[in-house]
């Protein structure tokens, strides 16, 4: 009996010491890989003509009968070889050859996060775009803070700045922070229920003075500068406080209209500035967008005379962002439901 008391304990610490030494290895197998590559993330590139004719190809694989699908076949051959010519005497001419469209994707939050990688995208983009070609956005923002936006817009005017078309497409909604991204677009086009606008700023807090007084509690607010804080959580706010929040309010939406006016002149802003929303074909009657169209259309026809291509770049994760990634979807998976409350705070933190 004490001898496997001590094969067992012999055992257990031979496992621990394997444990210990595979930990240190991939420590070090992780540290040597991250030398190598970039510490942040990197650009993946998809060709979408290439993705767009497999689907096809499923298709006619299944409906059309064979002397069909070998017309079809002989038929994109020779496709091919004429595609094949066009590029060779457009190599020879020293021209380009077939225009590009770059498809990038802005999926935004209350911080305009995505801006991250946005600015990646835009500078891998700007390497090799040159006139001829021709970038899309695929647009989603219900809007958040100002300046997460004023820097997420700032990205798009260095397409513009270079004179490469950028045109922005809204499938579902591009509105407040995310007009502000939109409207710096060549062309704007969006479906037909998205939902665009809401030209207006919003701030909103709580105030638990009256509460912390009732309970004897003293919260003392201590600045140097009059308006360095003018309205406060827990501190007792004045009407001078009120006055001067309101004017710093008004101050961002006259900068938001301004905005607006400036990259979308045709946009009567006296009539649209007033924080409201419009579904997509209301929008295109108050020129919020040029043309009422898909993304997925967009690319279809484009990729008919131009070669596509979607570039994202992705951020590399540690272990420790996947684990509480995998956490997360375990708790939306096991959660029925959730409340959400979008922190609005004041002064430099207004939201569009």
């Amino acid at each position: 009996m004490e001898f496997l008391f001590e094969y067992g304990l012999f055992l257990a610490k031979s496992v621990t010491v394997l444990v210990i030494a595979l930990i240190i290895i991939s420590a070090l197998v992780e540290a040597s890989q991250r030398k190598k590559i970039s510490k942040r993330g990197h650009i993946e590139v998809i060709n979408l003509n290439e993705e767009l004719e497999a689907i096809t190809n499923s298709l006619k694989h299944v409906v059309l009968n064979r002397d069909a699908s070998k017309l079809d076949t002989k038929e994109k051959k020779k496709q091919a070889k004429t595609d094949k010519k066009i590029q060779k005497r457009a190599v020879a001419a020293g021209t380009e050859g077939k225009s590009r469209l770059f498809v990038i994707d802005f999926r935004g939050d209350i911080q305009a996060s995505a801006v991250t990688s946005l600015r990646e995208e835009v500078t891998a983009v700007l390497s090799l775009a040159t006139t001829h070609d021709e970038v899309l956005l695929r647009l989603e923002s219900p809007g958040g803070t100002i300046h997460g936006y004023g820097l997420a817009a700032s990205q798009l005017q260095r397409f513009r700045s270079q004179s490469v078309h950028l045109t922005i497409a809204v499938d579902k909604v591009a509105a407040s922070g995310g007009y502000m991204m939109a409207c710096i677009g060549n062309k704007l086009i969006a479906a037909p229920f998205a939902v665009l606008g809401s030209i207006g700023v919003v701030a909103q807090l709580p105030n638990f003075h009256r509460l912390l007084k009732k309970n004897e509690v003293d919260f003392e607010v201590l600045t140097a500068g009059e308006y360095k804080r003018t309205l406060t959580l827990f501190g007792e706010n004045t009407q001078a406080g009120r006055e001067k929040f309101l004017d710093e309010l008004e101050d961002v939406h006259q900068l938001f209209k301004d905005f607006v006016s400036e990259h979308r002149p045709v946009v009567d802003t006296a009539k649209v500035a007033t924080g409201e929303a419009w579904y997509g074909k209301r929008a295109l009657e108050r020129d919020l967008v040029d043309e009422l169209q898909t993304s997925d259309e967009y690319i279809v026809n484009k990729c008919k005379d131009m070669d596509a291509f979607h570039v994202e770049y992705v951020l590399h994760k540690n272990k420790l962002d996947k684990l509480f990634e995998r956490l997360t979807r375990l708790s939306k998976i096991f959660t029925p439901g959730s409340i959400g409350v979008k922190p609005d705070l004041p002064n430099q933190y207004f939201h569009l």
